[in-house]
């Protein structure tokens, strides 16, 4: 995995530390391109721009399924395996938590705000894919719990995909799950939201550098 920082690499050591004079802070560089362009930043945007693509795809998907699918017959795709398989959920992602929907609701728009609060200081394209499959996720259930049956805010969100013994899922599901792996995946590795890297990753910076290097100090080895 090769992740690439969004920030200029003189600024921003490998290693996890940070050069002499660089500036140090994300917040306030993020801030004042907001007051000079009164636009969102650029991976504020993509972050949402990704997610928008995953609640699209979520919401299609949903509103087919309910148009075409019957509860009381599951279609197979791969034999019994794999099947359409349409139920009302009230719980969150897999069934958990059923009757709860208005507490999964709160949780759910305070995780939106959160990362749309903070995306702004990301520094790694991976992250930011990570953050918008959870946000993209989060928005499609939530829609379902506003707006959908039985009643406003306390709506039940649209499962209709079937695999093995795992509970019926949707495409926002998938999206929420897939982010958060690749978050915590990232995360062990040490690869940082903000660009630095640490642990494992830092490692194998220095390995490659010094691979880079080679015995005499320059690239390839070779005398000046």
């Amino acid at each position: 995995m090769d992740d690439q920082p969004l920030t200029d690499r003189e600024h921003v050591d490998p290693h996890g530390s940070v050069e002499p004079g660089a500036d140090t802070g994300p917040d306030d560089t993020d801030t004042s391109v907001r007051e000079r362009s009164g636009r969102l930043p650029k991976v504020t945007l993509a972050v949402l721009g990704v997610a928008l693509v995953i609640l699209g795809l979520d919401q299609l998907t949903k509103t087919i399924a309910v148009a075409t699918l019957d509860p009381a017959r599951p279609v197979e795709i791969i034999g019994d395996f794999v099947t359409l398989r349409l139920i009302r959920n009230s719980g969150a992602a897999f069934s958990l938590a059923t009757g709860y929907t208005w507490v999964l609701s709160i949780i759910a728009l305070v995780v939106v705000l959160v990362i749309i609060r903070y995306s702004s200081r990301l520094r790694s394209w991976w992250w930011v894919a990570g953050l918008a499959l959870v946000l993209g996720g989060a928005i499609g259930n939530l829609m379902d719990r506003i707006f959908r049956a039985p009643q406003p805010l306390q709506g039940h969100v649209v499962d209709f995909v079937s695999v093995g013994w795992w509970p019926v899922f949707n495409v926002a599901d998938s999206a929420v799950v897939c982010g958060a792996i690749l978050l915590v995946v990232l995360s062990a590795l040490g690869f940082d939201y903000d660009g630095t890297r640490t642990g494992w990753a830092a490692r194998r910076d220095r390995r490659d550098e010094r691979d880079t290097a080679g015995p005499e100090g320059t690239e390839g080895g070779a005398h000046a």
